[in-house]
């Protein structure tokens, strides 16, 4: 876990590109740098057995604007089945996003 301005980050990595992303924000090469966005992959239903299941989501790291452009980006040291899994969803449900996974 690595802190910067009083946020955790899970890692070194992630807080390297928390601050590059700050720097990109500052000089205006990019807008509206949000962290921990969720994108609702599936919606929540009731099974056939009549048991609730809740909606499931996909957390990214960071996202922002450019050039009227949603990047999305997700920064991995490793990429998990689970993962992978969620960002094939993702891109399909949101083909007007863009994906970066660094």
């Amino acid at each position: 876990k690595t802190e910067v301005d009083g946020i955790i980050f899970d890692s070194k990595k992630e807080a390297a590109e928390y601050q590059s992303l700050k720097l990109l924000e500052r000089v205006g090469a990019i807008a509206d740098l949000q962290l921990q966005p969720a994108f609702e992959l599936k919606a929540g239903f009731v099974d056939s057995n009549g048991k609730r299941q809740r909606a499931t989501f996909y957390v990214a790291d960071f996202a922002y604007m450019q050039e009227g452009r949603r990047i999305v980006v997700d920064v991995k040291g490793m990429q998990t089945p689970v993962f992978r899994l969620k960002a094939k969803l993702f891109r399909e449900k949101f083909p007007e996003l863009q994906l970066v996974i660094k």
